[in-house]
Formats: structure tokens, C-alpha cells, sequence
């Protein structure tokens, strides 16, 4: 039934500076920006959405509870790279089969770095 998945939308109080992040600290590439919304490309057909609620007549709330996990080759470096940018990220940590950092964009909309290095069953 369920294929894969399309598209993450996160809230953003204000969409200039969230396509920045995305863009220009992330390096995601973007899809499309609009006044209301942005689309950036996450690879392997996935998407990530940052919408202006207000725009939709939506009260911001940034997304706490859950996350939106950023697969990357090397954990580290990652943090590395997005520290020179700027980016706030503390240390990774070791589940045991994976390393996660986890930070948050300018909104606070939680996010994490992600590298699974153990196979799956």
C-alpha cells in the first residue's frame, strides 16, 4: 500500500531565513521557492516542505515531538562542515548502530544529523 515517502513539511515564522538555512547552511538544493512555501530536494525522491503557516491562516508551531533525520556519509564531518557555517550542533552521539547529532533549525524544528553504519536485519 504505502510506497515510500514523498515529502517532510516543516513550519517556518519566517520563510526567507529558513530557505537560507536549508540552502545555504544545509546545502540542500532547492526544488522551489514560493512566497508561501519552499520544496528542497532530499534525495532519493524525497522531499523536504518549509511552509509559512500564518500564510494559510495556521498558528506556528515548530516540531518538537518528532524529527526529520538527514542521512549523511560521516557524522562528523557533517557537524564539522555545518559548524564553520554557523550552524549550533553539539557532538554525535553512538546508538550502537548508528551515529546521530541532534540540532534545530532557526524556528526550532528539530532535526539530526544520521548515519546507520551497522547493517539491517
Amino acid at each position: 500500500m504505502i510506497r515510500g515517502l514523498d515529502f517532510v513539511s516543516l513550519p517556518s515564522q519566517d520563510l526567507s531565513r529558513s530557505v537560507a538555512f536549508y540552502r545555504d547552511q544545509l546545502g540542500l538544493p532547492p526544488i522551489t521557492v514560493e512566497d508561501k512555501w519552499a520544496e528542497f530536494d532530499l534525495g532519493g525522491g524525497a522531499v523536504l516542505g518549509v511552509v509559512h503557516p500564518a500564510s494559510f491562516g495556521v498558528e506556528f508551531a515548530a516540531v518538537k515531538t518528532g524529527m526529520v533525520a538527514l542521512r549523511v556519509d560521516d557524522v562528523a564531518k557533517a557537524i564539522d562542515e555545518l559548524k564553520a557555517k554557523g550552524v549550533e550542533i553539539p557532538p554525535a552521539m553512538d546508538t550502537g548502530v548508528c551515529h546521530m547529532a541532534f540540532f534545530a533549525d532557526p524556528d526550532g524544528n528539530s532535526l539530526c544529523l544520521h548515519n546507520r553504519y551497522a547493517p539491517e536485519d
